[in-house]
Order: C-alpha cells, then sequence, then structure tokens
C-alpha cells in the first residue's frame, strides 16, 4: 500500500469559487486522496462515483465521534463542552443500532405524501416572500427570499411555534463553520453556540407543556418515555434547525448561479416549467450544496482502494466530484437540464441518505419555478467575480446574489386549476429518484 502523500489543500478563495478542477485532477489521480482543511485536520478525500457510493456502504466505517483519534480530536473536534457532548449525538454522528431508531423517529414527517400535500402551503410561502420584493429593478435573492423560504417551510414541517420562529437567529447557523480555539472569531462563535443551546431549552421547555402532533412535540415525548436520552433530544432539535435550512438556502443560490451562467437555458425552463423536476436533479447534481460528507473513520487500519488508512483518521467523501465523475456522467461539466437518467449523490447514499429529501427537492422545485415565473429577465446585477461564496468547509453557496429583473414580476397566479402551484403544470406524482 501507498505511503501518505502531502496532503492537499482544500481551502483557499480560488478552490472556494470553484473546486471542480481540483476534483477533475483528483479524480484521475485516485479514488483516495490525504487532504487539509483550513483547521488544519488532514483527512482522506474519497472521489469518483462508483468509489463513493462503495465509501458511504462500507460497514467499516462508522460515524461516531467516539472513533475519531487523538490526532483528529486535537483539531476537528472543536466544538467545547458542554455543547459538544449535548449538540453532536444526532443523526450524522451516529451509527445502528442507535441510528435506526432515532433515524425512525423523524421518517413519517418528511414522507414524500406529506411534503405533497404541503406543496400548496409552500407556494404560498414563495408568492408571499416575492410580493415584498419590487415590482421592477434590483434585489438580493439570498436576503430576500433564499435565506427566509427555507425557514419558512422548516417551521411548517416540524411544528416551531410562531413565537421561536420570530426569536430564531440564522447567524446561529454559522455554528456549523467551526472556528479553531486560537481563532479571534472564538469568542463570537461560542456565543453563538450559547445561545443556540438556551434558544434550544426554552424550545424543549415549550413543547413539553404544550404537547401536540407536530415533529417537535413527539421528539419531546420520545425523550420523556425514555426512547432518547436528553442530549440527543437536544442534538436532533440543533439538527433540524441548522441542518434542516442552511442547505436548502444554499442549494438554491448553487442552482440559481448554474442558470444565470447558462442564460439559454434559464429561458427554457422559464417557458417549460414541466421540466422543473429533472432540471432539479441535474441543478443538484452539477453544483451540490453539500459538497463533502461528513467525518467516517475505520475502527482499526485499514485499506482503502489500495491506501492504508489508519484506524481514527477521518474519511470524508467529496459528493460533488462524485456528481461531475465523467465515467459516470456523460459531458459531465455541462449543464443538462434533460439529463436522464441522474444518479446523483447529492443527498448522499446508504443509511445516513438525506431524510428531508422529498421535502428538499419540492422546496427547490418551488423556489425555482416561482422565482423564473414571477421575475421575467433575471440576471446577475453584479459581475460573477463579485460573488462571495460562503467559507464554510463541508458546503457550497453565495451569500449574496444581487440580481435584476424587468419590466416587472407578475402577479400571483389564479388558483382553481387541477396544476402544481410550483409548476403549474399537472401533478407530477414521480418516485423520490426520479422529482
Amino acid at each position: 500500500m501507498a505511503a501518505a502523500p502531502e496532503p492537499v489543500e482544500l481551502y483557499g478563495t480560488d478552490y472556494t469559487r470553484d473546486p471542480y478542477p481540483l476534483y477533475a485532477e483528483l479524480r484521475a489521480r485516485g479514488p483516495v486522496h490525504r487532504v487539509r482543511f483550513p483547521s488544519g485536520v488532514c483527512a482522506w478525500l474519497v472521489t469518483g462515483h462508483e468509489a463513493a457510493q462503495r465509501a458511504l456502504t462500507d460497514p467499516r466505517l462508522g460515524k461516531h465521534h467516539s472513533r475519531g483519534n487523538a490526532a483528529w480530536r486535537a483539531r476537528a473536534s472543536i466544538m467545547p463542552e458542554p455543547q459538544h457532548s449535548q449538540l453532536q449525538v444526532h443523526l450524522l454522528h451516529q451509527d445502528p443500532p442507535q441510528h435506526t431508531a432515532m433515524r425512525r423517529l423523524i421518517t413519517d414527517a418528511f414522507a414524500h405524501r406529506r411534503m405533497e400535500e404541503l406543496r400548496p402551503r409552500f407556494q404560498d410561502m414563495a408568492d408571499a416572500l416575492l410580493d415584498a420584493l419590487p415590482g421592477t429593478g434590483r434585489a438580493d435573492l439570498v436576503e430576500g427570499f433564499a435565506a427566509r423560504f427555507p425557514f419558512q417551510v422548516l417551521a411548517e414541517v416540524i411544528g416551531l411555534p410562531g413565537q421561536f420562529a420570530d426569536r430564531f437567529d440564522r447567524d446561529w447557523g454559522k455554528v456549523v463553520q467551526p472556528v479553531g480555539p486560537q481563532d479571534p472569531g472564538r469568542p463570537a462563535y461560542e456565543a453563538r453556540l450559547r445561545g443556540l443551546q438556551r434558544y434550544i431549552a426554552d424550545l424543549v421547555a415549550y413543547k413539553r407543556r404544550e404537547q401536540g402532533a407536530d415533529l417537535l412535540s413527539r421528539l419531546v415525548a420520545a425523550c420523556d418515555d425514555g426512547r432518547l436520552r436528553p442530549p440527543e433530544l437536544d442534538s436532533m432539535v440543533f439538527q433540524l434547525l441548522v441542518a434542516g435550512q442552511e442547505p436548502v438556502t444554499n442549494q438554491i443560490t448553487t442552482a440559481l448561479v448554474a442558470l444565470l451562467r447558462h442564460p439559454e437555458q434559464l429561458e427554457t425552463l422559464a417557458a417549460r416549467p414541466e421540466l422543473l423536476p429533472r432540471a432539479v436533479e441535474e441543478l443538484l447534481r452539477h453544483d451540490s450544496a453539500f459538497e463533502l460528507t461528513t467525518w467516517r473513520f475505520f475502527a482499526e487500519d485499514a485499506d482503502l482502494y489500495g491506501t492504508r488508512v489508519p484506524a481514527g483518521d477521518s474519511v470524508i467523501v467529496s459528493l460533488c466530484a462524485a456528481n461531475r465523475d465523467p465515467r459516470r456522467f456523460p459531458d459531465a461539466d455541462a449543464l443538462d437540464l434533460d439529463r436522464s437518467p441522474n444518479p446523483h449523490l447529492a443527498f448522499g447514499h446508504g443509511i445516513h441518505f438525506c431524510p428531508g429529501a422529498a421535502l428538499a427537492r419540492i422546496e427547490l422545485q418551488v423556489a425555482l419555478g416561482t422565482l423564473l415565473r414571477r421575475l421575467p429577465g433575471l440576471r446577475m446585477a453584479v459581475p460573477e467575480s463579485e460573488l462571495t461564496w460562503i467559507p464554510a468547509v463541508l458546503a457550497r453557496g453565495v451569500d449574496r446574489l444581487p440580481v435584476a429583473y424587468g419590466p416587472g414580476h407578475t402577479a400571483s397566479p389564479a388558483t382553481g386549476h387541477h396544476t402544481s402551484p410550483a409548476t403549474g403544470c399537472p401533478v407530477l406524482h414521480a418516485p423520490d429518484a426520479a422529482c
């Protein structure tokens, strides 16, 4: 087996803006690469579609942080106590059988049928947000739409009370962008963690007093009857509030940037909304907001595609690199809104496949369909070089997206037809894999 090479650095302005040239170079070299993140932590990165699928289902690779070795914990496991023990034991960091039991508590709430039933409500939310934009001219689609719509949808789906929705500080979402102990931004990072933890404690106490049939109430009940430990409850609420909205915000932005780079395809999609379900799949593949998976670990030294990986070293799968693998996707770097089949890995694979995938797909269909329908002539209002990509390690997206449109966006569509509120075409009841 090959010796450990000098790590490839996965950071910097050029990489954050466009990681795909580097991913192409790494794929050409082989499936496993030693990489270094901004924190200084080193990991083993898996690239390529086939290698990614196999790694995501490899039973030797576990997710629980207790598997990480001392070198990993020194730099990567940097959320301080007590927050690390109380907010980092959610589904993404669990292995069977505990993962299986915890996941079972949330799957019904995100079932495809229920998400379709809520689609008209999501459409109302999207239209209300666009009603508040200027009738013509310019707007920042992150501030005016992408940062707001996913949170409103999430609150509806999980049963977040209005007073808690109003209290939620979007700045708390930055806690998934870890700041090292010596970083000058560390005090602000820890303040976000403490604020979010107080918020979760208040929310749990409220749901314990005001029990309902919603997901948050059911999770509190599961804790009270012993199916969840209190840290697992807090952690799952943390995961819902942060992972349930920020990735969709980012995916709306990556999808819009891709379409704005390809105005002819944007115009085609605006003119043919029946293409939306398939187009969303391609936009997920072309530039996924979930760029990398979270950590996985071998319990003992192991071979990974011919590379020796020490026990407790972190293994990370590049979903974006897998989704641009030309061995699986013809003309993989091209945006083809009619691509089929499209077996992308934007939501992961295996037992940790995103449980909110059906919701995210419908959110993206509603969001993009509404924006394209109601903002004619949509185009970037600044040079693309002025877009700032977020510095998150695992995710992609822009923090502002100034656009121009005109001469004016259209009024809300009339209702009463048996069509999809998101697309204006007959409602599609395709399985998850196709929509």
